[in-house]
């Protein structure tokens, strides 16, 4: 008897480890600082001042380890996508998730593409790269 409840806490140990989920280097790269935006351009152009179409994703967006973040002055959830390559940022105040493609990920700089097309007329393409350095 003694043998099989050494054996079942074992067992439940050895279980509870591999269910564990571990945690990818992007992963921890991406949720250990907040993030301060450094340059906001569409189309090559300064697009983070008034009136710019990248206006609310400037100063801090923040990835938490639960998806959930802060993106500027967006808030939302986002998730890796095409083996942490891409990231998918949703939230209830942006019309579409937007998928961005990391150029750079490291301890100190973020820096991120996409295309988005202008949700009035004359519904213009944008391209968009978005750089941030960790705080």
């Amino acid at each position: 008897m003694r043998n099989l409840v050494l054996f079942l806490i074992v067992a439940g140990i050895t279980v509870f480890s591999a269910c564990q989920k571990k945690e990818s280097e992007k992963f921890k790269l991406l949720t250990g600082p907040t993030w301060q935006a450094d340059s906001l351009l569409a189309n090559g152009v300064d697009a983070s001042g008034p009136g710019g179409v990248l206006s609310k994703f400037g100063g801090e967006a923040k990835f938490n380890t639960d998806g959930t973040g802060t993106f500027g002055q967006y808030a939302g959830t986002w998730q890796f996508n095409n083996n942490e390559n891409e990231i998918i940022i949703t939230s209830d105040s942006i019309l579409i998730p937007i998928t961005a493609v990391i150029k750079e990920l490291t301890s100190v700089s973020l820096k991120l593409t996409t295309s988005l097309i202008t949700p009035t007329p004359p519904y213009t393409a944008l391209n968009i790269r978005m750089t941030f350095k960790a705080k």
